[in-house]
């Protein structure tokens, strides 16, 4: 036990499986060492009952320093472990990392930790520092995520709860979806294995879509086949449904649908050998046809519906081995039923549509297609159901039936269907190759998923906007050059309905910001956004060659709705009235339009009211030579006020108000009591209107027309309120009291009473007060 102390030239001694704490400015990742069992607390492990001889020790110096410098993170806790021989002694412990204790270097003794309870304290931080270290790769791993996504590129990483980034990246234009994975090559040969496994695996599973025997037969789905319109009616049909929906959505080979068809009436007395798919898919194709058609209302909407009913009489609801034409027939009906404006029953057929399309692998890009026109119909009829999919989903503020992470397959080639053989496309070398607008509308919905996502926050940042709007830009160059804003040219009416995917998406993207939480500068620069598009929306209109009746959509007259709200907020009121005339040209051709005008009445109202309440109480301008009784407010005083009142933002935000994640005029509605609504007696399923608009005879009537829209935005534009001008046939509204000291938004002015629909702000000015208080409702209600 003498002073001297022998050189200790062991290893330098380390925690159990754990390397040295790193220095704070080293960031690099310490790889862990397993345990073994020969080391423990970084000292060898005896057995308890072994001697311990003598352990040459560190000198004292070396020990100060040591102790000072280096301290144990565990051994902060309230009860350090201590080493056998301190245990045994029941004398306190400073033994370090690096080294002996004290207590052992004075007895020349082996400092080690052999008892359970230090091995156990050992372990938790063991599992401390690893859980400090995977934290920090999770930190290194997300920061290196975000700095690959601001180049626009892409890191495959499977992990468990890995951080997402902070918004979706928006696809290149014409970018093949990333593709998933498949299966690697077996080692040896399996069409043993295959055969076997095709006759033992039927009723378990079925085999990927190219390996599928057809099915047996054993009931036939037996239904009486509807007649056949006549084939002049039919080949009527087949060319407005060319001109309208196939430009846009070519999911049928054209070449090959003219030859069946001609076929088919060849031989009209064997009508049981047409596939029922294929007969199903034929008739959703007339109805879509007969929609667009220039007969005359209502027989172009009975005959759809009848053309509608045949092809649903065809589908076997118990159907369990679905073809290409079963899909077509379902996303038709469902297109139809859209521009019949039967949304909801349009969504129902299309998860129809969505799900037999899975089923087939049409979301997948399959190998070994015979044909490649059936390798590049599939391509489109998916890209068809994605497209209607989105835009639905973001009309009716619905999530998506389809996950972009899911799919892989490939874009259609860019050829028309007369130029795709199945040797390959073969075109003349002076014609266009590609004519249809499939591949500019693709690239715009795959955008709706970043939307959405975009849609999830509060408030839509600036620099979100813009990354944006500037893919929505590239977009617009896919097309034309007279659909840019600044070409002076004509434009072709077919060519502004697939540019309404892009102008409406715009518009709902900035519309986004409009919701009461949002700052009041990014509410104020959502509307000046909107406005701008709507202005490009009436310029384009009002180069339109010809007229809008034949080829308008239901998503071209709801966005020409929305544009107009927003010129006449913004007071554009001659651009509002080409939309208005637009509108008119459509009018019944489109179910939708209707109700889009009586709307349009209310809000023209309203906003009249409003701007001749502010002509009376804002102050008047000092204009030269004009007394002050004659002189008007300043107009951009009465504009800037108007742009802020609530009611109005209100009502211009439209269908905004039909979500409930994006609605707020349903605040407090609970507590009100509900209008008793009669029960409605329509009936008639697709031929009545009144399912279709939502509204019945009087209320399709009494809003005023398109002429006394236009006469009113007129009188708007004159800043003085013109209800002569106007006689409606019947009271378009219920008149609205708020009574005194009530809590309305709309009421800027601090006035004690508002009354909208009176005889004082009215074009109905016929109506008793005692009549106006028995009809007392609330704003929502209006609504």
């Amino acid at each position: 036990m003498g002073s001297n102390v022998r050189s200790n030239t062991a290893q330098t001694p380390q925690p159990i499986g754990i390397p040295p704490l790193p220095p704070a400015t080293q960031t690099g990742f310490q790889p862990y060492t397993p345990v073994t069992a020969t080391s423990v607390m970084g000292r060898d492990s005896l057995p308890p009952t072994e001697s311990v001889a003598s352990t040459p020790g560190l000198s004292s110096a070396q020990l100060s320093a040591n102790v000072s410098a280096q301290k144990r993170a565990y051994r902060q806790r309230r009860k350090d472990p201590s080493c056998d021989a301190c245990r045994e002694r029941k004398v306190k412990c400073d033994a370090t990392e690096t080294t002996s204790c004290s207590e052992c270097s004075s007895r020349n003794v082996k400092c080690q930790f052999t008892k359970e309870t230090n091995r156990r304290m050992s372990s938790i931080k063991q599992v401390q520092d690893l859980e400090k270290q995977i934290e920090r790769v999770r930190r290194e791993n997300s920061n290196l995520r975000r700095t690959l996504a601001e180049r626009g590129e892409h890191m495959d990483v499977d992990t468990e709860n890995t951080e997402q980034l902070p918004q979706q990246l928006l696809p290149d234009l014409n970018s093949e979806p990333r593709r998933r994975r498949r299966a690697v090559p077996p080692l040896q040969d399996p069409s043993r294995a295959r055969v076997a496994f095709r006759n033992f695996s039927r009723g378990v599973l079925k085999p990927p879509l190219p390996y599928r025997q057809p099915p047996t037969p054993i009931v036939a789905f037996d239904h009486p086949r509807p007649p056949l319109p006549p084939k002049t009616t039919v080949d009527k049909l087949l060319h407005t449904y060319y001109g309208a929906a196939h430009i846009m959505m070519p999911i049928l080979h054209w070449p090959t649908l003219q030859h069946q068809v001609e076929e088919l009436y060849q031989n009209t007395t064997n009508i049981q050998r047409v596939p029922l798919s294929w007969h199903s898919m034929f008739f959703a194709v007339l109805a879509v046809g007969s929609l667009f058609s220039n007969d005359p209302y209502p027989d172009r909407t009975l005959r759809a519906g009848e053309l509608l009913e045949a092809s649903r009489s065809l589908v076997d609801p118990w159907n369990d081995d679905f073809d290409l034409d079963n899909v077509r027939a379902s996303f038709l009906v469902s297109l139809a039923l859209n521009e019949l404006n039967l949304k909801s029953a349009a969504w129902t057929w299309l998860g129809g549509a969505v799900r037999s399309a899975q089923d087939l692998e049409l979301h997948l890009e399959v190998v070994g297609v015979r044909s490649r026109v059936e390798a590049d119909m599939r391509r489109r009829v998916w890209w068809a159901i994605y497209t209607l999919d989105r835009m639905l989903s973001m009309d009716l503020g619905r999530p998506f039936m389809i996950n972009d992470a899911d799919c892989d397959v490939a874009l259609p080639e860019p050829f028309d269907d007369h130029f795709l053989h199945t040797e390959g496309p073969v075109h003349p070398p002076n014609a266009i190759p590609l004519t249809h607008f499939l591949h500019g509308i693709i690239n715009v919905v795959r955008s709706f998923s970043a939307v959405r996502e975009a849609f999830s926050s509060a408030v839509i940042e600036p620099t979100r906007l813009a990354m944006f709007d500037s893919h929505f830009v590239a977009c617009q160059k896919m097309f034309p050059e007279s659909c840019e804003a600044n070409n002076a040219s004509l434009v072709a009416p077919h060519v502004l309905m697939p540019l309404a995917y892009l102008l409406s998406i715009r518009l709902l993207l900035h519309r986004h910001n409009l919701a009461p939480g949002c700052p009041v500068e990014a509410r104020s620069d959502a509307i000046q956004q909107c406005k701008v598009t709507a202005i490009e929306t009436a310029n384009l209109i009002a180069r339109i060659n010809s007229t809008l009746a034949d080829t308008a959509t239901s998503l071209l007259v709801t966005h020409i709705f929305r544009s107009t709200l927003f010129l006449l907020l913004t007071g554009y009121y001659e651009l509002a009235s080409t939309c208005l005339r637009a509108l008119k040209s459509i009018d019944a051709r489109r179910d939708v339009a209707i109700p889009c005008g009586r709307f349009l009445s209310f809000f023209i109202q309203i906003l009249e009211a409003k701007q001749r309440e502010l002509l009376s109480v804002l102050p008047r301008s000092t204009t030269p030579n004009y007394t002050p009784q004659a002189a008007l407010p300043d107009p951009r005083a009465v504009q800037d006020t108007l742009l802020k009142d609530e009611e109005l933002l209100i009502y211009v935000s439209a269908d905004m108000q039909a979500s409930t994640e994006t609605a707020w005029v349903w605040f407090g509605a609970e507590r009100e009591v509900p209008l008793t609504m009669a029960p409605s007696t329509a009936g008639g399923g697709l031929a009545h209107p009144d399912n279709r608009t939502g509204l019945n005879a009087k209320e399709r009537e009494d809003w005023g027309g398109w002429d006394g829209l236009i006469e009113l935005t007129r009188g708007l534009s004159s800043g003085i309120a013109s209800p002569a001008a106007y006689a409606p046939r019947a009271q378009t509204l219920p008149p609205i009291k708020v009574e005194q000291g009530a809590n309305v938004p709309g009421n800027i002015l601090g006035t004690g009473t508002v009354e909208i629909g009176s005889s004082r702000n009215s074009p109905t000015a016929g109506t008793t007060p005692g009549s106006r208080s028995t009809e007392r409702i609330s704003i929502a209600n209006i609504i």
